[in-house]
């Protein structure tokens, strides 16, 4: 097997795999005749129950505020012995028990675990991440962290150095790697690596910064993956947005060096294309566009392994686009795709698919990009219609000189839903130079005829281009570069807030930004790339 392990770290963290963990389930095949293009002991482990009921459920460690897991249970209905809390007490006298009030189930849990049909999810019903959940956890993967409140205002859990103290204290008793993440580790046969969803912009990017440096001392050669997530700043006092800029910074400077990729996610402050339509205010919402962009991405390492041209691994994709070993910062795209339109010409079929912006899509593999002329020789790269790299990042510094042109080094283009054709090696050859050497592919296309599942959990936030919204399965598009974008936004960023930071942390932060800055520079500026000299 090639297991992947996951570990959520927060509220934005867990609303998102939320998203992740009920598209997963929703591949599940039942008939005896039926067969799943998905690899379910990826990210599946299969186990007992409590009456030695056999379960499947999700390799996570799930981790959140006292107060943040709302309705979901430690023990749920196939780990759940019911105890005396009293019989099991060494206290000779009449003990005395507080319960707190429980949090009542949403209707819409309550309708899973009564069978009957799902009310319709808004907004406001969404309280938590759990009232939209639709998968069992083991008991194991569901951690608590009492020393603080979520959304506490007396002491909120937004700094960095909390998240970093946090974790060092707890681990200091714990042992959080043996108590928490090594059980699951050795369960798996041949791990491919750890995913590793994780607010950046707030105390977790100091929590994730302190676990991937205890990960790398454990599994030093393990692919570690992280998703950076942050949050809406639109309304935000300009103090609270800085906060956020700073934490940011730190989480890139220590992940970068520790982690094999890091995947900054944020919504973009420009218009959305017309075939997505959400409420930025609401991290259900917002969550479901970043768990779509993830769960398409990544679909390629747990795709069974029938399919060897587009089933891959977390260590292969990062060695594809780390193209010089400094680069491990990737831009994250996608293009949610529109069904096709009736044809209005008699002959009941259909038209061809198209973009956002409604323009007939050609052949995936042959499409030039839109920026293919602009970027040099940049043959095949695209730019997609939702940006989530932070590309306000690149307004940071309005004095710095920023290059309107984008060098991609490498980029992983991916392309999921009905009718899509398969990859064949030829497509991803990268040719020769004018040496006659062979050249290494800047672009690497995966594809597959598994569209991304609209679930009765999922916000209706995809629309056809008559408004109407998608209901069953989407077609996706996403790409994952490692680009000269990069560069600009962390030198922004490094201007940005290098005088916000202590003077203890200063200049080490401030040395290790321009180092990741300088990692996007190399074999560009210097002209090395054999594809810009033609």
């Amino acid at each position: 097997m090639r297991e992947i392990i996951t570990l959520q770290l927060g509220q934005q963290s867990n609303y998102v795999a939320t998203h992740f963990w009920n598209a997963q389930e929703s591949y599940f095949t039942y008939g005896a005749d039926e067969e799943s293009p998905v690899d379910h002991d990826v990210h599946f482990r299969p186990g007992l129950g409590a009456d030695g009921t056999e379960t499947y459920m999700p390799r996570t460690v799930i981790y959140d505020l006292k107060g943040g897991f709302g309705t979901l249970k430690r023990l749920n209905d196939l780990y759940d012995i019911t105890q005396d809390a009293t019989s099991s007490s060494l206290w000779p006298g009449k003990p005395v028990v507080h319960r707190q009030q429980p949090i009542e189930a949403s209707a819409y849990q309550q309708s899973l675990d009564s069978g009957q049909v799902a009310p319709e999810l808004t907004t406001s019903t969404v309280r938590y991440w759990s009232d939209f959940n639709r998968v069992y956890y083991h008991p194991r993967s569901i951690v608590q962290l009492n020393e603080y409140d979520l959304n506490s205002t007396i002491m909120p859990f937004e700094k960095w150095d909390m998240g970093g103290d946090l974790f060092a204290n707890l681990d200091k008793e714990h042992d959080l790697l043996d108590r928490d993440l090594r059980p699951f580790v050795e369960e798996a046969d041949r791990m491919q690596g750890i995913q590793i969803m994780s607010g950046i912009d707030d105390a977790w990017g100091g929590f994730a910064a302190r676990y991937v440096e205890r990960i790398r001392d454990e599994y030093g050669k393990t692919p570690v993956w992280v998703f950076g997530l942050q949050e809406p700043v639109s309304g935000l006092p300009r103090e609270k947005r800085l906060l956020r800029l700073v934490n940011k910074a730190r989480a890139l400077a220590e992940l970068s060096s520790q982690a094999s990729l890091v995947v900054p996610l944020s919504m973009p402050d420009r218009q959305l294309p017309s075939t997505v339509r959400l409420d930025s205010s609401s991290p259900w919402h917002v969550s479901a566009l970043f768990a779509a962009a993830i769960e398409s991405t990544a679909l390629y390492t747990r795709l069974n392994a029938t399919d060897r041209i587009n089933s891959s691994n977390l260590g292969h994709m990062t060695d594809l686009l780390n193209v010089f070993g400094k680069q491990t910062i990737a831009n994250l795209e996608i293009s949610p795709v529109a069904p096709p339109t009736p044809v209005n010409d008699g002959t009941n079929g259909t038209a061809k698919l198209t973009n956002s912006r409604g323009e007939q899509l050609t052949d995936y593999h042959h499409e030039p990009s839109d920026e293919a002329f602009e970027t040099g020789s940049q043959t095949g790269t695209k730019s997609l219609d939702v940006d989530l790299s932070s590309p306000q990042d690149l307004r940071l510094a309005p004095a710095t000189r920023v290059s309107k042109k984008k060098y991609v080094f490498s980029q992983i283009q991916t392309h999921r839903g009905p009718g899509v054709e398969k990859v064949t090696k030829d497509e991803e050859n990268g040719g020769n130079d004018r040496f006659g050497r062979r050249r290494r592919p800047k672009v690497h296309n995966y594809t597959s005829q598994l569209a991304f599942p609209v679930l009765d959990s999922y916000p209706s936030i995809f629309r056809d281009y008559d408004g109407n919204a998608i209901k069953e399965q989407m077609a996706m598009r996403t790409s994952l570069s490692t680009d000269t974008s990069v560069m600009a936004k962390v030198k922004g960023l490094r201007t940005t807030v290098i005088r916000s930071i202590g003077l203890e942390d200063r200049e080490t932060i401030g040395n290790e930004l321009a180092e990741i800055a300088e990692g996007y520079k190399e074999g560009w500026s210097s002209g090395s790339d054999d594809d810009d000299d033609e």
